[in-house]
């Protein structure tokens, strides 16, 4: 322990002697270090490839309508029901059936219905739509939840995973449901930094005290965390690849006790506590407070917008190549974020 304080304070005065030398980043990097690499992918068996296809042949129905709401898909009230829209067809991607075949332990029955109740739960959430002025939670509605930097997107893993830093000490707003749609945002807008072949993230999660935060010392009511769990384990299911916690203090510990049970057994295994960043992210894309190379600096106005502009251009490609591959529900996400003229993964021909 008293090792790691000595390196960080080696680090912290190293940093300050060579401060005017020192270029400030203050917007995202755009893609990977090169010395990110992205893990092959498993191959899939004869089985798993027969489910794949049935959950294709389902969604790919031109008849098929979806609930307008979470309670609409409980009820089943099909009157409410509404077809698919071109930006939902783009969301159901190769990866995103396989992600939901995955979390539900290839079950392909369970995998339809958790898929059509993530859309009907978009739907009611307001991110259904393809960019971000389509939608009702957009980068205007919960930018002032963002003007101290809580969440910040920054750099990418040994695992090319876009890295998404949680500072809960840089706190600026009382808890409510804004904050909700803030992280839920945060999480659209980092999906658009994958690389094609990567479809997971990486949580850096630091629970310093900062003096820009006026919310200090304070955890979120349970409620607030077991909803926040709800969504991501059940919307966002195998979008986590790694999430590293650090400075947590007792409070946060306390959190963390009560909401264990409530978080799945495969997200426990990816949460790593109190470990260096710099095993996880290259240097070169990690922030210095956490003994990397980047001057990263929280300038609001000039990481907003920018961060913003830079996942709107990579959705924009993104939904141009989806068009111009027929937009196809099933289209591989490694052909939507890549730059070849052929497709990778050709949609399989259904009988």
């Amino acid at each position: 322990m008293f090792s790691k304080l000595k390196k960080v304070e080696k680090s912290s005065s190293a940093s300050s002697i060579n401060e005017s030398t020192v270029e400030k980043v203050y917007v995202p990097f755009v893609e990977p270090s090169p010395k990110s690499h992205i893990p092959p992918e498993v191959e899939l068996t004869n089985d798993q490839k027969e489910k794949y296809t049935t959950l294709l042949k389902y969604f790919s129905n031109p008849d098929l309508k979806v609930a307008i709401s979470e309670d609409n898909h409980k009820h089943k009230d099909e009157s409410k029901y509404e077809p698919l829209s071109e930006p939902e067809k783009s969301w159901l991607t190769r990866e995103c059936f396989l992600r939901y075949l995955r979390a539900t332990k290839w079950d392909e029955h369970e995998a339809i219905v958790r898929i059509e109740l993530t859309l009907a739960w978009r739907r009611e959430f307001g991110i259904q739509n393809a960019f971000d002025n389509e939608n009702e939670v957009n980068g205007d509605l919960v930018s002032p939840e963002n003007e101290t930097g809580k969440e910040v997107i920054l750099g990418y893993d040994n695992d090319s995973r876009p890295c998404l830093y949680l500072k809960p000490g840089r706190q600026n707003t009382k808890t409510s449901q804004r904050q909700v749609q803030h992280l839920v945002y945060m999480l659209e807008r980092v999906i658009d930094y994958m690389p094609s072949g990567q479809d997971s993230l990486a949580l850096l999660i630091d629970f310093k005290a900062h003096p820009v935060g006026t919310q200090g010392g304070k955890i979120p009511p349970v409620g607030v965390g077991r909803q926040v769990l709800h969504i991501l384990q059940t919307h966002y299911p195998e979008r986590l690849g790694k999430a590293l916690l650090t400075n947590i203090p007792w409070l946060g510990w306390t959190f963390l006790k009560i909401i264990h049970p409530f978080i799945d057994p495969l997200t426990r295994e990816k949460l790593i506590f109190d470990q260096p960043f710099e095993n996880y992210v290259p240097v070169a894309q990690l922030d210095r407070d956490f003994n990397g190379e980047v001057a990263f600096e929280y300038d609001h106005k000039k990481y907003w917008n920018k961060m913003i502009e830079i996942s709107q251009e990579k959705k924009q490609k993104y939904y141009e190549r989806f068009q111009k591959f027929g937009s196809k529900i099933g289209l591989s996400e490694v052909d939507l974020r890549g730059d070849n003229d052929e497709l990778v993964y050709p949609v399989p021909e259904l009988e």
